[in-house]
């Protein structure tokens, strides 16, 4: 990413508390670097325009327009969507692994199909569930499901980095002492790894899976939206827009990458391998 003048350098905010993680993120991300030309911008709300009133012109593709967080969505579009949005994770996750040990291909390809299969069942599973909820009235039900994607994704998200970091769990992480010098190969603290990633991935779908919808279900009955529909999409763009640029900064400044742990947490070999009473891991991203 391309870094402006105003930019401040990565080392300008203190990595060790939540704030600094969080501002050190809000500049990695910077909305300023999405700034287009006038022409591209008409071009966008032209494509929104265009998927409401279903006139797309040959060669736009699905992942151009919003996907998880569509009302009233069909079998196949929450199996495609889910399907989609897991394969994206278990990229993310199998490159931001801790990455001291070598992980087979099999292992991937096993995280991955397990990830996947996850998430399209709840999420298939909760809007049968919603569907048959006859004591429910037209506007609840609706409500409701417009928050299936957001379990159904936070559950399968954990799937997804215990399944794709698994080798981890079995052949343990490198920590190191305040020198940077190797101690051992840790399962207890691949453990603790694993728990602090499956958490920010829980964190990180829930400003975008939820907030959205409860915020659209009070302009949808304001009289602006309710007299011009067509508003409808562009302002739900918006609001997703404000959300994931809340979402990713705020779930991944949760824990530092370099985390820290007692050496007499972890196994008896690694306590008396150092004098350090702490000792460092990457948790991975």
């Amino acid at each position: 990413m391309e870094r402006t003048a105003n930019s401040p350098p990565s080392g300008a905010y203190n990595q060790t508390s939540f704030y600094g993680r969080f501002r050190h993120f809000l500049d990695i991300i910077d909305p300023r670097t999405l700034f287009v030309t006038e022409r591209r911008l008409r071009e966008a709300v032209q494509l929104l325009e265009d998927y409401k009133h279903g006139t797309l012109r040959p060669g736009v593709t699905n992942e151009q327009v919003v996907g998880l967080l569509l009302p009233n969505q069909t079998l196949a579009s929450t199996v495609f969507w889910q399907w989609l949005n897991q394969s994206h994770n278990a990229c993310v996750n199998y490159a931001n692994r801790n990455a001291t040990k070598p992980s087979p291909a099999s292992k991937f390809i096993q995280g991955y199909l397990g990830a996947v299969i996850s998430a399209v069942s709840i999420a298939v599973g909760l809007n049968v569930l919603v569907q048959k909820a006859n004591k429910f009235t037209p506007a609840t039900r609706l409500l409701v499901q417009r928050f299936v994607p957001f379990p159904a994704v936070a559950s399968a998200n954990i799937c997804n980095v215990v399944l794709m970091r698994y080798g981890e769990l079995e052949e343990g992480i490198d920590v190191l002492d305040g020198d940077g010098n190797l101690v051992g190969s840790s399962k207890i603290a691949a453990r603790h790894a694993l728990l602090e990633t499956a958490l920010t991935r829980v964190v990180l779908p829930m400003p975008i899976l939820v907030l959205p919808p409860i915020v659209m279900s009070m302009l949808e009955k304001t009289a602006l939206l309710q007299a011009r529909p067509r508003l409808l999409l562009p302002v739900q763009s918006l609001v997703c827009l404000a959300a994931f640029g809340l979402a990713l900064p705020l779930a991944i400044s949760l824990f530092p990458q370099m985390s820290e742990i007692e050496t007499s947490q972890l196994e008896p070999e690694i306590a008396r391998a150092t004098s350090s009473r702490t000792v460092v891991y990457n948790k991975g991203l």
